[in-house]
């Protein structure tokens, strides 16, 4: 028997968690070590994963099963395509670095005790960044849709305390009012989370009727679906696929998010603590995106054929939508959050415009995406943390007290805005490119998009960096050593990924070729005017 290296990159993420809560309170060093220690193992498995997946082999990979519940047809599947295996190494080499952003984020402050109006456990915070890891590797690994299901709903009991008891020390509040904005913003993160949750577990459990017509019997295995539905040995009715694809979609929709169902970021984002906020929008969010390419498209082709100009005009939306926005915020966390939301529109839309180069766009828009609002989000922290403001009207003349801190704010914004050498461009062309190829009105409609990033970057770099020094931050301190570990990495991967993204579109193509296989697609012929 192999060793089951997709358990064991679940495993170590959650035995980390518990390790570090264990860790005695008067030991937040240690608990803090534990975790960085923990997240180090689990990126190491992940590179292993990596290594081990042959882009030309089989579809799924690193396969493991073994029966869970045989009553109701629910197994222990894993499995990894190119695009699972992407998302897992982006899950696995954040998170060290979002725990070295947070070292001290959960540290009491200076006079606190546990008696004080608040306590801020440094081994709580750690260790719940651990679990959402592991729930998280779990969804991207998980072949059996009810695995999946009950990782993609549990990741949001800790990612609620994250929000809610963790939030962002800086704002415009009172520390009570500070309070009630983090309630605010986690309970409106797990209602709106919840609400879609429970729609897709009708459609879950109406899959699971659906299948019962098979050989085996009913099953939650994606495999044995998508291969009865591919042989014909499995079929639905128009409208019942149509309703299950819609419980599904709109359940990823809002975990994406897409516009409408996107206004709970902006809150959790803006409350959070910056590592938190890019664990949201980096990490957490990839799984709607992702499930979407394994379960809308893979067991439901015809109804997403059917959705797709519809889900095209929403992604179409959300990209000018988020950006306008974004052009509008005094709140430095919330102009990336809405900035955000514009570029989940472009990853829905690559995704949904059916070609190979859109939905290979999409993929490592995902990735570049992580690693670009990473090293936004955190610089955006380092720089809160010192002025304990999130207001950009609060900022000026940085880059002469700041320079190092000012130059990899400007790196992580050009990424942003995905210009060229920077892995997000390559990620941005290619669904560009895609949708043209098949949807030409939405290539151009989304180009919009392009020239309002470019506006909401460059003048956030201009308030906050340029200008005269404001008093307050005369004597601001550029970054630290640690800091500094934590962005150099980030910006040498989108620099990497801008200059050379084969390694990761040679694993990628082959999951692509296979999904749009599912959907009965094939990437338009061009046409070319006969010469007369």
């Amino acid at each position: 028997m192999s060793f089951p290296l997709l358990t064991a990159t679940v495993l170590a993420p959650a035995i980390g968690a518990v390790a570090t809560a264990a860790v005695p309170s008067a030991r937040r060093n240690l608990a803090k070590w534990v975790a960085l220690t923990a997240s180090l193992v689990t990126a190491v498995l992940a590179i292993l994963v990596l290594i081990r997946f042959e882009p030309g082999g089989d579809r799924y990979q690193l396969t493991e099963s073994h029966a869970w519940i045989p009553a109701f047809g629910v197994r222990y599947e894993l499995g990894v395509d190119g695009i699972a295996v992407a998302l897992v190494a982006l899950t696995a080499v954040l998170i060290p670095f979002l725990i070295g952003a947070g070292w001290n984020d959960a540290d009491p402050k200076e006079g606190e005790t546990p008696a004080g109006k608040r306590w801020r456990p440094t081994q709580g915070f750690f260790a719940l960044i651990l679990m959402v890891e592991a729930m998280v590797v779990m969804s991207f690994v998980a072949t059996d849709i009810f695995l999946f299901y009950i990782f993609f709903e549990a990741m949001l009991i800790p990612m609620y305390f994250l929000i809610g008891g963790f939030g962002d020390r800086a704002g415009e509040h009172s520390e009570n009012g500070q309070a009630k904005q983090r309630t605010y913003a986690a309970v409106k993160f797990l209602l709106y989370n919840l609400a879609g949750g429970l729609i897709m577990l009708a459609a879950v459990i109406g899959l699971y009727v659906a299948t019962a017509d098979l050989p085996g019997g009913s099953t939650f295995s994606l495999q044995a679906i998508a291969e009865a539905r591919a042989s014909g040995e499995l079929t639905f009715a128009q409208n019942t696929e149509r309703f299950l694809f819609l419980g599904f979609f709109i359940a990823f929709a809002i975990k994406a998010p897409l516009w409408p169902v996107h206004t709970w970021l902006p809150n959790a984002m803006g409350e959070s603590t910056a590592p938190v906020a890019v664990l949201i929008t980096a990490v957490v969010d990839k799984v709607g995106t992702f499930a979407m390419l394994r379960f809308c498209l893979g067991l439901f082709p015809e109804a997403s054929a059917w959705a797709t100009p519809v889900v095209i005009v929403l992604a179409l939306i959300s990209i000018i939508y988020g950006a306008l926005l974004a052009l509008g915020q005094r709140d430095m966390k919330r102009l990336i959050a809405y900035a955000s939301i514009s570029h989940f529109g472009f990853i829905i839309l690559g995704i949904f415009a059916m070609t190979s180069q859109g939905q290979t766009g999409a993929t490592l828009y995902m990735v570049n995406h992580g690693i670009a609002t990473a090293a936004l989000m955190l610089v955006a922290g380092f720089l809160i943390t010192r002025r304990g403001s999130r207001l950009i009207a609060d900022y000026g003349g940085v880059q002469k007290t700041a320079p190092i801190l000012a130059g990899t704010f400007l790196i992580g914004g050009l990424a942003t805005l995905s210009l060229p050498g920077t892995g997000p461009f390559v990620s941005e062309f290619l669904v560009l490119v895609g949708t043209f190829t098949r949807y030409p009105v939405a290539g151009i409609v989304a180009c919009a998009g392009i020239v309002l990033a470019a506006l909401y970057v460059l003048i956030l770099y201009q308030r906050t960096m340029t200008g005269p020094v404001r008093p307050e931050l005369s004597r601001m301190p550029d970054l630290r050593p640690r800091e500094l570990a934590v962005v150099a990495p980030l910006i040498a991967m989108l620099i990497f990924l801008g200059v050379f993204p084969r390694p990761l579109t040679d694993i990628v193509d082959p999951a692509v070729q296979h999904t749009l296989s599912d959907v009965g697609e094939s990437d338009p012929e061009p046409e070319l005017e006969a010469r007369r």
